[in-house]
């Protein structure tokens, strides 16, 4: 018997990323992903499904999902929003870009639920025709966004008002926070749904009714607050249903 689309968790895909990797006796490049979004949409009520970045991204290849979330990780090549690289940008990763990129347009194009995180935010703004800031510590004069290596620092956030970021997680939270690039010109659609005290965007979302929510913290490192991966998850489980009915409407 076919699923009415309700009665099951939501599938999320989850983009992944190309690393050299040691797991039993081998060492190879492999498409990874840290745990925690997995747990995160699991503890939210879904199941994730990690998309590779190889591969043929289209609407017509990823209709199956219910909702995206754009991982964190690499720069962006900044030859995408019109800029050559700062000293501080890292190596470009045009595969993980090209994919990523794609993605984004297809969701955009299905009307997918989506959360990006970090990086994800960034690949949403530059899609949508924004720019960023390479090193915000040349703009902010602070490295509190990044404070050492595979360390986090907490950064503090007012959300705007009526945002949905809003009504998720009120006016003010704490966040875990690890990049040193952000936005700087927003791209088409998207309006800041919140900001850390020294002004720096942490967070956007596109306008109208659809869930699109970019963070430029990171959610799934904390899997005892999963309230943005939840409200991924229940727009996810709308999304199926919605679409399931379409599919049953008599042509």
């Amino acid at each position: 018997m076919a699923s009415n689309g309700s009665d099951r968790p939501p599938v999320i895909g989850v983009t992944t990323y190309l690393e050299h990797s040691a797991f039993g006796i081998w060492e190879a490049e492999a498409a990874v992903l840290h745990r925690v979004y997995v747990e995160s949409v699991r503890a939210a009520g879904g199941n994730a499904v990690l998309l590779p970045p190889i591969g043929d991204w289209r609407a017509d290849t990823v209709d199956w999902l219910d909702g995206l979330v754009l991982s964190g990780g690499a720069d962006i090549d900044p030859a995408r929003y019109g800029q050559a690289p700062h000293p501080t940008t890292g190596t470009p990763q045009p595969t993980r870009d090209a994919a990523e990129f794609a993605l984004v347009e297809a969701a955009l194009e299905l009307g997918l639920p989506l959360l990006a995180v970090c990086r994800g935010m960034q690949v949403l703004n530059v899609a949508l025709g924004g720019t960023l800031h390479q090193h915000t510590p040349e703009v902010v004069g602070t490295t509190d966004h990044q404070p050492e290596v595979a360390m986090f620092g907490k950064t503090d956030l007012t959300t705007t008002p009526g945002s949905a970021l809003a009504g998720i997680l009120g006016p003010t939270a704490q966040a875990h926070c690890h990049h040193h690039q952000s936005l700087d010109r927003l791209g088409e659609g998207l309006v800041v749904a919140a900001t850390a005290p020294d002004g720096t965007v942490e967070a956007v979302e596109l306008t109208g009714p659809r869930f699109a929510v970019g963070v430029q913290s990171h959610p799934e490192h904390d899997v005892e607050d999963v309230r943005l991966f939840a409200a991924l998850v229940e727009a996810a489980r709308a999304h199926a249903t919605s679409r399931s009915h379409r599919r049953r409407v008599p042509r």
